[in-house]
């Protein structure tokens, strides 16, 4: 048993508060804080039973944070706020000897760049500290990873060929909405696209390689190769890749938004004047959009998200293999209150911080979680919502 602090209270912070408030076992006192101290209280009244604290803070503060860790006291902090306070809450973890787990890698204010290098930087000093710090701990990245080192583990002697495919296929009835944060999801898909191909980074302009890919349940949906963070760490820790995509689902409503957006300058991250004040269009754009947590009430349809897996099995031969999740909208909001894009980042989330309060994973540095045994996560990943499916020997469309 032990205690855990969440920063961040949106939609992924609801559901892995939700799911950690159900195993107190594992989670004996839990505390979510976030800039907004009103949106912590109400996920902890939907909870009930008195089972999460509430704080504010503001995690661009260091020595809020400081703070905050000193009187709660927690084994672990769990970061499920923006990607651009990893290294503010990275810090408060080692000022005050707490491990830390997040689910997106870190990312510049003002630069839409994805890059593991800031984060791995700490690596000797929590490693000197004996703290564990794990990345990543989403669905992807996260689940991705965790699905790929259990196929190394238990399906191939060498991985040639991993393409990531991530379809939504729910309609939420919105004209344009972002299913996480409008100011984060935008950066995300309008930059180049990248992959790995034998040893080297090609780059695409956005969207310029698309496919139609079938999904299970689904069928068929249009596909577009996008840079992913967990690409990085991937070909890293699995040096036998010659070649990793990432590829995404987008109508075609919202990438006319998405063209709009961009052609009209609401996609830009540098401030600009508008009657003597410097704003950032992007950030104004977000404050006008619908919010990602207010969609699940309407939201429909289903996520798959998953791993296609081309190389050599444990005997030498080539195997073909397809590992995924579907999930469902209205199934999410019954449970949390939030749609699935939520529910599958929280979910992992909830997960790894089990994982680490059990001391599965637990080693000095900081690790991505592909380098962790995916079994036990595998096993209770399952258990707590998301339940996992895999063919073996198919055509992988890709």
């Amino acid at each position: 048993m032990g205690k855990v602090l969440v920063v961040g209270a949106g939609g992924v912070g609801t559901v892995a508060v939700t799911k950690m408030a159900h195993m107190p076992d594992v989670f004996q006192e839990i505390m979510l804080a976030s800039r907004t101290k009103a949106k912590c209280d109400a996920v902890a009244e939907r909870i009930g039973g008195n089972r999460v604290q509430t704080a504010r803070v503001d995690a661009d503060n260091v020595n809020e944070m400081i703070s905050l860790i000193r009187s709660f006291k927690p084994d672990l902090v769990v970061n499920l706020a923006l990607p651009y306070q990893d290294l503010h809450i990275m810090e408060a973890c080692l000022a005050t000897g707490v491990a830390y787990l997040d689910t997106a890698n870190y990312e510049p204010p003002e630069e839409a760049k994805f890059e593991y290098s800031w984060q791995w930087a700490y690596h000797d000093r929590y490693r000197e500290a004996g703290l564990t710090a794990i990345l990543g701990c989403g669905f992807d990245p996260g689940v991705t990873g965790v699905f790929t080192a259990h196929a190394a583990k238990h399906h191939f002697s060498e991985i040639h060929y991993l393409d990531i495919v991530d379809c939504n296929a729910g309609d939420h009835g919105k004209p344009f909405a972002t299913n996480f944060n409008p100011e984060i999801n935008i950066r995300e898909v309008t930059q180049k696209g990248k992959y790995w191909d034998n040893g080297q980074w090609v780059y695409t302009e956005p969207h310029e390689i698309h496919k139609p890919l079938t999904y299970p349940g689904i069928g068929p949906r249009e596909s577009y190769l996008i840079y992913h963070e967990e690409l990085e760490s991937l070909v890293k820790n699995f040096p036998t890749i010659r070649r990793a995509r990432f590829w995404m689902t987008f109508g075609q409503e919202y990438l006319t938004h998405l063209r709009v957006i961009q052609n009209i300058g609401m996609a830009r991250i540098d401030p600009v004047l508008y009657n003597g004040v410097e704003i950032i269009p992007i950030q104004f754009l977000k404050a006008v959009l619908p919010d990602p947590g207010e969609l699940g009430e309407n939201y429909k349809g289903w996520t798959s998200i998953g791993c296609r897996i081309k190389g050599l099995d444990k005997e030498g031969k080539e195997r073909t293999y397809y590992i995924w999740n579907n999930c469902s909208h209205e199934e999410a909001y019954r449970e949390t209150g939030t749609q699935a894009v939520s529910y599958t980042t929280g979910v992992p989330a909830a997960t790894g911080a089990l994982m680490y309060m059990k001391g599965l994973w637990k080693k000095p540095g900081v690790w991505n979680v592909e380098q962790f045994d995916p079994d036990p996560f595998m096993a209770e990943l399952a258990r707590l919502g998301l339940p996992w499916h895999e063919k073996f020997d198919i055509d992988l469309e890709l």
